[in-house]
């Protein structure tokens, strides 16, 4: 996942940080998409576990072999 120009800015506006910082437009891109690449495993982690989970109160056999594939 990638953030536009327009995403990284509108956060970094509606932000509140504890210093002033002037960065460059092209930073803040390249800084915000680092965080978004950084973070983005765990968050893929985190998604699939509840998917299975969500199938596991549904059907246990399906969320089994769902994790089964998983972890191929």
């Amino acid at each position: 996942m990638i953030l536009s120009k327009e995403q990284v800015v509108d956060t970094f506006m509606n932000t509140t940080l504890e210093g002033e910082y002037n960065f460059l437009q092209e930073d803040l891109i390249k800084l915000a998409n680092a965080f978004v690449a950084a973070a983005a495993p765990e968050i893929i982690k985190e998604e699939r576990q509840r998917c299975i989970e969500a199938a596991r109160s549904l059907n246990h056999l399906v969320a089994e072999r769902m994790a089964q594939i998983r972890n191929q």
